[in-house]
């Protein structure tokens, strides 16, 4: 059954109630949710002017085609009231694909893997915590390696609830 790694994230109302809505959701409609990071706080990313973001990897285990598991985490922020307004805007829920298995896809509405997971601490944090030896299979090094040369200088911290 392939592998899927998800990144959730939140700066809206009670991030880590809408981030363990989101896991329950996820568990019903996509597949069974094998390991989940811890929370990770961090000042938002790209537009700045808003409040911090929790963010956390879920590896899920699924039985849907990629476009599936898109259509599938779209309706899931749209039932928890995600409302996008602009790009890298404040919102409740968004929920990214990272990887499906060792998959290279690119398509109008699907790049997998992420194009810009390898620029982003708050992404590679939480998932070299579950997933250090990780391959990506366009870039060749490891989740592990890509933190370490990650140019995101933004502090990514432990969420203490």
């Amino acid at each position: 059954m392939p592998e899927l790694y998800l990144l959730l994230g939140g700066n809206l109302g009670d991030r880590s109630s809408y981030l363990a809505d989101a896991r329950t959701s996820i568990a019903a409609a996509v597949g069974l949710i094998t390991q989940r990071s811890k929370l990770y706080e961090t000042a938002a990313w790209g537009n700045t002017d808003q409040p911090a973001f929790l963010n956390q990897v879920l590896a899920v285990q699924t039985e849907l085609a990629p476009e599936q598991v898109l259509q599938k985490v779209n309706a899931i922020e749209q039932e928890l009231g995600r409302v996008r307004l602009e790009h890298w805007g404040a919102r409740v829920i968004d929920i990214d694909v990272l990887f499906y298995d060792q998959l290279v896809l690119q398509s109008q509405r699907l790049t997998i893997p992420h194009p810009q997971l390898h620029l982003r601490r708050f992404t590679l944090l939480p998932l070299a915590e579950i997933a250090p030896q990780l391959v990506h299979p366009v870039l060749g090094k490891t989740v592990k390696d890509l933190l370490e040369v990650c140019p995101d200088m933004l502090e990514v911290r432990v969420h203490q609830a």
